[in-house]
């Protein structure tokens, strides 16, 4: 496991491997009935790092899956406990990552994250997105896989998001999205199909 300054270290899960196990669950669950919120074990936020930020974090990554940092995450803090934590390796080109850590800021370009081949599409960047909240943005109304009909989902993003996602999607390639804030995960998968804004989301 890497070593990590231990003035700079914070405690993670309380029980480990029954809190991935947990938080794992709910990031398969979001993805696979998108546009639902799933609720995350509580951990100790890393500033700016959320606690449902972290908790995905803590629960999908590992020495075997490459981050890339968006610049407001790449804090000695945030990248010496998930050194300690999760042994990811933090990589400083887009182009090599398997998971990506945004925040709202970011979102205005996805340029450069692997959206996978059609023989691999797998082996895409995943996009850890932090937001403030779920909801109270124009709802849109979510179409494909895990939906039953539509849904309408109203989270809080600029159109530059969906025209990025858009741009970096041709299923099956494509780039699959984890919206965290306030102890939830939100699932946004490649597959999911996006119509007009309706309304906004109270």
């Amino acid at each position: 496991m890497n070593r990590a300054p231990s003035d700079l270290l914070q405690a993670a899960f309380a029980d480990p491997v029954l809190d991935a196990q947990k938080c794992f669950r709910a990031a398969l669950k979001a993805l696979s009935e998108p546009g639902t919120r799933q609720p995350l074990v509580s951990v100790a936020a890393i500033e700016p790092l959320q606690a449902a930020g972290y908790a995905l974090c803590l629960s999908l990554l590992d020495n075997d899956t490459p981050l890339w940092l968006a610049p407001a995450f790449d804090t000695p803090a945030i990248r010496a406990n998930l050194a300690f934590h999760c042994g990811c390796p933090i990589v400083e080109t887009r182009e090599e990552a398997m998971f990506a850590l945004l925040d709202s800021a970011a979102l205005d370009d996805l340029s450069g994250f692997y959206a996978g081949s059609e023989r691999y599409p797998d082996q895409s960047c995943t996009l850890l997105i932090q937001l403030d909240r779920l909801d109270r943005g124009p709802a849109l109304s979510w179409q494909g896989p895990g939906i039953d009909g539509s849904r309408l989902v109203g989270l809080p993003l600029k159109p530059a998001f969906w025209q990025q996602r858009a741009a970096r999607n041709d299923f099956p390639r494509g780039l699959d999205a984890l919206f965290c804030a306030e102890g939830e995960v939100l699932g946004l998968p490649r597959s999911t199909r996006i119509g007009d804004s309706l309304q906004e989301v109270a």
